[in-house]
């Protein structure tokens, strides 16, 4: 009989829990969807490409424009990619252009370092710093630097919520402490401890005490600001649990946070509605944003 390693899971429930790949059984047609929608968002939509807000090769993002573009200035909802850390790219997801700049919103999707090569410290620091770019410098791209937004897909979303836990004065004095307006995280990984005990932490390399410290279920968000968690409604119980469990410890430090399960998406169909800028997840980031 094999021994549970987390809450009721043995080692190999775990790992299956968590690979979504093989739990989507279409999951390469979703990732080749996503590669050929973010092709025709290029081929149509008006962007700046490969804009460095960091030092490192992977510190790039690409902004993408409503059209038109009206004469006063916009929010700004930077959109952070998964792929558990360690894969997928900003040049997989243009796509998500369409439906957030359908909401009326500039939109930045950010590259980060992936892991191993950067340690998940400096993930976390990278999605600091891009929004910190933006803060000074979309004004003169036709942005508003007090409405920043920022949403993130799987462990994107984990990304998001760490960006909502930062104090922002301290990690540069120009900065407002208020710096993010609201967030959503779609499908996110708010507790790395079950990531540290399954099958990805072979190339992830994460340590026990890096799981405690990055894992935004042990953070206190800094300002009270919306947080908009959705889930796709199969994609199984650590995904419910992941949201659930970060609202519960939120909303106990005062945040305004929503759980919102989405009918019969997985956890490749959830990002797939940001094609659509009509779509239930669009809306919803647009309701969020606009308070």
């Amino acid at each position: 009989m094999s021994s549970t390693i987390f809450r009721n899971y043995d080692q190999a429930a775990l790992d299956a829990e968590y690979d979504n790949r093989r739990k989507v059984t279409d999951s390469a047609a979703w990732l080749a969807r996503y590669a050929r929608w973010s092709e025709a968002a290029r081929a149509t939509m008006r962007f700046d490409a490969d804009l460095a807000y960091g030092e490192s090769a992977g510190e790039r993002l690409d902004l993408f424009y409503p059209d038109p573009m009206p004469a006063e200035r916009l929010p700004v909802n930077l959109f952070i990619h998964g792929g558990y850390w360690k894969a997928l790219d900003k040049a997989d997801h243009a796509f998500v252009a369409r439906g957030l700049c359908a909401q009326g919103a500039i939109t930045a999707v950010v590259n980060y370092t992936l892991m191993p090569t950067a340690p998940m410290d400096e993930l976390v620091a990278q999605c600091r710093r891009a929004l910190a770019w933006l803060h000074r410098n979309v004004a003169r791209l036709g942005g508003d630097p007090g409405r920043l937004h920022v949403c993130g897909h799987s462990a994107g979303g984990h990304l998001t919520a760490t960006t909502m836990a930062t104090d922002w004065p301290r990690f540069a004095p120009d900065l407002p402490a208020r710096l993010v307006r609201s967030a959503c995280g779609i499908s996110g990984l708010y507790d790395l401890e079950p990531i540290r005990l399954c099958y990805l932490n072979q190339e992830l390399g994460l340590d026990a005490e890096t799981s405690a410290r990055q894992s935004p279920v042990n953070m206190i968000p800094a300002k009270p600001c919306p947080l908009l968690l959705c889930v796709g409604e199969l994609e199984g119980p650590e995904y419910l649990r992941q949201s659930e469990d970060l609202a519960t410890a939120w909303s106990a430090h005062g945040a305004s946070v929503r759980v919102r399960v989405m009918p019969g998406d997985d956890h490749f169909s959830i990002a797939a509605a940001l094609n659509e800028p009509g779509s239930t997840l669009s809306r919803a980031i647009g309701e969020s944003m606009r308070g």
